[in-house]
């Protein structure tokens, strides 16, 4: 395709990005009917409108960030580490809130709102890229790592937990996975491990013991209860989700015959990966996991392709990050793990977190055409 032609980058990443908003358009628009009953006087219109405007304005962005040279992030990383952290405080003091947590910080005069975990989840991936590059020989000493890598991670993973357990445990993870391809000596690794094996253990001891002791810790505590339970009174959303699996078969209903959308409290995001199974079946439902890891793979690829670190660990961060979260997503419609609320990466009905998505892959992208570009110059001098 001559479209393909003016994309610079990896065209396999960039054609599954097409494939899951095309997706995502025409799901959302099936999912979106409850919702538009109850707010819109049934104008599904109104919604499909909105969703496809965030996601061209996402591509844009994609587009945009994969002009910029990769290595001006790494420049960026510092700045945006040190701003996510007032950032983040102020979320948690004065920000939006939704249930029993304070996420979201709105835009004025466009009336969407962001999660600021989304801007210090990207800029800590950086910083983390950063100081793998730079500070590799001073990171054979334990309190190198505890004082460059440790502690600006547990800053921000600390900041992130009180309203967004799922979020910050993830980003930790993937921190992890980042200081592993980065070589960071086995023995750091597995004390690290095992540190966060008792944290995690003296945390579950409070929660269950003082849930009241700390934000949240009442709604940790019903989550994983009602998740061991397994019983359809504790666990509607999954039962529901589970439902909708179950009848969707292999081949679907068909597009817009979903019945549990209907009880699905959020069909068009946390749980949009059980509709799709409903209406297209598990067919689609098994392609959609083949594409996450098709782009996990290219994302490692360019990893692996760049000759500068902080590209590589840039671009294998960023795909680990999403495809992590894709896959947390499909595990949560399906019953493997309790609800978590992390939506569905390119696919998830939302404003700003398609946009900082598109962003982490147009960064991405950056990298692979700055491979490209190098490979292309070699072979005209040569």
């Amino acid at each position: 395709m001559k479209f393909f032609n003016y994309l610079k980058g990896d065209k396999v990443i960039w054609a599954i990005m097409m494939l899951l908003s095309l997706i995502s358009i025409l799901v959302v628009y099936s999912a979106i009917v409850t919702l538009a009953h109850k707010f819109k006087q049934g104008n599904t219109e109104y919604y499909l409108i909105k969703h496809m405007a965030i996601i061209s304005l996402g591509f844009g962005l994609a587009y945009l960030f994969h002009k910029i040279k990769y290595t001006v992030f790494s420049k960026v990383a510092q700045i945006g580490f040190i701003l996510s952290i007032p950032l983040l405080l102020y979320t948690l003091l004065s920000g939006v809130s939704a249930g029993e947590a304070n996420r979201w910080i709105p835009i004025p005069g466009i009336g969407l709102t962001f999660q600021s975990s989304d801007v210090a989840k990207l800029m800590l991936i950086m910083y983390v890229a950063r100081v793998l590059t730079t500070k590799q020989e001073q990171l054979v000493e334990f309190k190198a790592v505890l004082k460059y890598l440790l502690v600006p991670i547990g800053i921000i993973c600390a900041l992130i937990l009180p309203a967004n357990f799922s979020t910050a445990a993830l980003l930790f993870l993937n921190c992890l996975f980042l200081m592993f391809v980065g070589r960071i000596k086995v023995k750091f690794m597995l004390l690290i491990v095992g540190a966060c094996m008792l944290f995690a253990l003296l945390l579950g001891v409070v929660v269950y013991q003082f849930p009241n002791a700390i934000p949240r810790g009442a709604t940790w505590k019903a989550r994983i209860e009602n998740f061991s339970k397994g019983d359809s009174k504790s666990n509607y959303q999954s039962e529901q989700a589970k439902i909708a699996i179950a009848t969707g078969g292999v081949i679907g209903k068909g597009p817009g015959n979903s019945t549990q959308r209907a009880f699905l409290p959020q069909a068009s995001s946390d749980f949009i990966y059980a509709i799709i199974i409903e209406e297209y079946g598990l067919a689609l439902g098994f392609i959609m996991l083949f594409l996450y890891m098709i782009f996990l793979f290219r994302g490692i690829k360019i990893m692996r392709d760049t000759d500068k670190t902080f590209g590589g660990f840039l671009a294998g961060g960023l795909a680990f990050s999403l495809v992590f979260q894709a896959l947390i997503n499909m595990a949560v419609a399906v019953n493997l793990f309790p609800v978590t609320g992390q939506p569905l990466p390119l696919v998830s009905m939302g404003g700003t977190s398609i946009w900082f998505t598109c962003i982490a892959i147009g960064i991405i992208l950056s990298v692979s055409r700055s491979s490209e570009d190098k490979t292309e110059e070699n072979l005209e001098s040569a």
